[in-house]
């Protein structure tokens, strides 16, 4: 599983996240974004145009998904996790790579240019499977607007299993775990 974590976290904050999936099978690759941000670091720059960011990010994360095949991962046993920012770039990097992942999970993000992500994506994303979480209190990332993004998505076919929690901008706990759980154990046993 590769981890990405949200603005101004790191690596270190999803430390927690192994032992409480509790998924032995799982190796864990926990990712640190590229840009400094106040103690932590940053996929994108929010506060002004995304795209530049979201761009090199994608690059980034394109060649590491490469380099991790090359070690003997296959993308096809390979799950990517993202929070936040990390959500953004997991469903703009996992709908655009050319080879199917065992799944994507996003919790709490929202589609960086829902429309042209659906013009671009690659030739297996309508194969591709994805749990998107997120919070009905969420004070950062406005609930409806993420719920409109989804249903647009999946209206063009993309499998996304929605949950919708009461939760402000956070994983809610042992609820929420116990579905992105699910979700990977599902993705590994077919």
């Amino acid at each position: 599983m590769v981890v990405l974590h949200g603005l101004g976290d790191s690596m270190e904050g999803y430390r927690w996240l192994p032992p409480a999936l509790n998924l032995s099978f799982l190796n864990y690759l926990l990712v640190n974004a590229p840009d400094p941000y106040f103690g932590g670091y940053s996929w994108y720059d929010f506060a002004v145009d995304a795209a530049p960011g979201v761009l090199r990010s994608r690059a980034l994360l394109f060649d590491l998904l490469d380099e991790q095949r090359q070690r003997g991962f296959p993308t096809g046993q390979t799950t990517m996790f993202g929070f936040s920012q990390g959500c953004l770039m997991t469903t703009d990097v996992g709908l655009r790579y050319p080879r199917l992942f065992a799944g994507l999970i996003g919790i709490s993000g929202y589609i960086h240019e829902p429309e042209r992500l659906l013009e671009e994506l690659s030739p297996v994303a309508s194969q591709q499977r994805l749990l998107i979480t997120h919070g009905t209190d969420d004070p950062l990332i406005p609930f409806a607007v993420v719920r409109e993004q989804i249903n647009l998505l999946k209206a063009e076919g993309i499998q996304i299993e929605w949950h919708e929690f009461p939760k402000a901008h956070t994983i809610a706990g042992e609820h929420e775990l116990a579905a992105i759980r699910e979700f990977v154990r599902a993705r590994y046993s077919a």
